[in-house]
């Protein structure tokens, strides 16, 4: 049974990926994933809020030091403990990467272009294989503009990709008025593969202490289905790849994500809730369903159900969103 697979450009021994979560803090937890079967790991992100909180302190540092280089040198090391998580992460990065044979992709989790173009970098001399762009915003103020919102993901994507010779996917939500567009426009300034999607961890209010709560809940397989709808839509339309993330649970999901013509798929929540070595249990039941149905190679069958290339893609999804209601209307849910 051939499971190899190619993304942006890596060649990985299956198209399971672990995507960013508390198992890839430590180099035992990114050993641990690819002992059991992973095609590649993305290490956990490193937030932009980090890097501001070591740019604000090498400032800090700077100016006490004209002042009294003899006081900053007696305070440096403990300012520096401060905020050690891009220091920490770089050498993460960097002995995963020599401590396992698949490859280990840095994140960068942010909203501006800022800094990130200077941690890919380090992230690339570290050695990550690629970077994954998590671009996490929800505009709250209601006056920016959703040009201004996609204008923010191509100026990130730019920096980045002027700054490294690695592979740069992004990490896209799903909430752009023309999703297509903006994955056009992604693949047109020079993405290399789109993740599709970020799940937004809102909070929640509690009823009883009448308070704002933060909220952290692991994806339902449910939740799979917008994600391999766009999947289906751009599949041959974009020359970006398409990694597929969110929903996974058992094999089933995963050869429905290739099935919609994802290169990859990605699970956090699956290995956080079962442990790691579930990896091979989705490994295994994938390769299971290949017998089945007869397919050798998971070329054979990525992309079949996907959106055909000569079909009009609205009047598509309008078929079957219709198609969709009627079967609800013929089953216990007619009265609904």
């Amino acid at each position: 049974m051939e499971l190899s697979t190619n993304y942006m450009g890596l060649a990985l021994r299956n198209p399971l990926v672990a995507s960013p979560s508390p198992l890839s803090k430590t180099v035992d937890g990114v050993r641990r994933l690819a002992d059991a079967g992973v095609g590649a790991v993305v290490l956990y992100s490193l937030f932009e809020e980090q890097l501001r909180r070591e740019a604000e302190l090498n400032a800090r540092l700077a100016e006490a030091g004209a002042e009294s280089f003899a006081e900053a040198l007696s305070y440096f090391p403990a300012a520096a403990e401060e905020d050690a998580g891009p220091r920490r992460y770089l050498s993460l990065l960097e002995r995963s990467a020599a401590a396992i044979d698949v490859p280990v992709i840095g994140s960068i989790n942010g909203v501006t272009p800022g800094g990130w173009a200077d941690y890919a970098r380090a992230m690339q001399d570290s050695g990550a294989a690629a970077i994954e762009l998590n671009i996490y915003y929800l505009p709250g103020d209601l006056r920016v503009s959703s040009r201004d919102v996609e204008q923010r993901h191509l100026d990130v994507l730019a920096r980045v990709k002027g700054a490294v010779t690695v592979p740069v996917a992004v990490k896209l939500g799903p909430h752009f008025s023309s999703t297509g567009e903006i994955a056009l426009a992604l693949d047109n300034a020079g993405a290399d593969a789109l993740v599709l999607f970020n799940r937004f961890l809102q909070p929640d209010i509690d009823a009883e202490s009448l308070a704002v709560v933060p909220t952290v809940g692991l994806s339902s397989p449910a939740e799979a289905r917008l994600p391999r709808t766009w999947i289906a839509l751009l599949y041959a339309r974009v020359g970006a790849a398409l990694a597929a993330t969110t929903g996974v649970e058992g094999p089933l999901d995963v050869a429905k994500y290739l099935l919609a013509g994802a290169d990859v798929v990605m699970t956090a929540s699956a290995l956080l809730r079962h442990g790691p070595e579930h990896a091979g249990v989705l490994l295994d039941g994938l390769a299971a369903w290949m017998t089945r149905k007869g397919f050798t190679a998971v070329d054979d069958f990525r992309g079949m159900l996907a959106v055909p290339l000569d079909s009009d893609e609205s009047a598509y999804e309008r078929v079957g969103y219709v198609s969709a209601l009627r079967a609800a209307e013929a089953s216990d849910y007619g009265a609904w």
